[in-house]
């Protein structure tokens, strides 16, 4: 039997073999077979989309960690990009340090559950200090503390049918995906700190999905809601993100 690299590299290697030779639809038929298909893979971009997403799938795997920094190296200035939701309920959390606020986990999971920010605080913490990257091409250095979304995955039981995580702000109009390879990965938070302090309102506060391997947008804000699901089809436009409607990729590797 041969080994998961060596099987990697056979998949890899016919993918690039098809999109060099045959063209990117059998490089996505191809990776359908290995079930590698993003959402956002219909459209005209859909087969190079579908391309590079297996292609970062099967070269990276689940292992590969984003590069971590010094302390010395964190940004003396981290860019703010876009607004607190400007809705009364987000004024009222702010102003009872989100004593109430809640994280409602729920989809395809054995325990649906609802977290406070204490909740979270009570699971085992962690910190990273990786690089935020925004599609926009500024970006910072900073340190982030939270938990890791798989502790909350094994938490609430995530069913085997899940494929993807999809995440919610406050204010209901923010949202996006991930694949469950990045829901695991352990540089993947729900981010309550940042730079040794609770985690600022214009970062995000109270909590944040990080997520290291991809671009600023991955990283929503103000989170309040995260649920599983085995199909993005009938979410929001079916692409997984807002992002491809505005011209981005709903997997936003780096």
């Amino acid at each position: 039997m041969s080994s998961p690299l060596s099987r990697r590299k056979l998949i890899t290697t016919g993918l690039a073999t098809a999109a060099g030779v045959s063209g990117l639809g059998v490089a996505a038929v191809l990776a359908q077979r290995y079930g590698l298909i993003p959402p956002d893979h219909g459209g005209i971009f859909g087969a190079g989309e579908t391309l590079t997403y297996a292609g970062q799938r099967l070269l990276t795997s689940h292992h590969s960690l984003a590069r971590e920094f010094n302390r010395s190296e964190i940004s003396k200035v981290a860019f703010v990009n876009g607004k607190p939701p400007q809705n009364e309920a987000y004024q009222r959390h702010v102003a009872g340090g989100f004593a109430d606020w809640r994280l409602t986990v729920d989809g395809l999971v054995a325990r649906p559950s609802s977290f406070s920010l204490a909740d979270l605080k009570r699971f085992p913490a962690r910190s990273q200090i990786t690089h935020q990257a925004c599609e926009e091409g500024w970006s910072f250095i900073a340190e982030w503390i939270g938990v890791p979304l798989s502790t909350v995955l094994n938490f609430v039981g995530v069913s085997a049918q899940a494929k993807y995580v999809v995440y919610y702000s406050l204010d209901g109009f923010w949202w996006d995906s991930i694949d469950m390879p990045d829901a695991w990965h352990p540089q993947t938070f729900l981010a309550y700190g940042m730079n040794g302090g609770e985690l600022p309102v214009d970062h995000g506060a109270p909590v944040r999905m990080k997520v290291a391997r991809q671009l600023g947008y991955k990283s929503v804000k103000y989170i309040s809601h995260i649920t599983f699901t085995d199909s993005m089809k009938h979410i929001g436009d079916g692409l997984g993100s807002p992002a491809p409607a505005a011209g981005y990729s709903w997997y936003a590797g780096i």
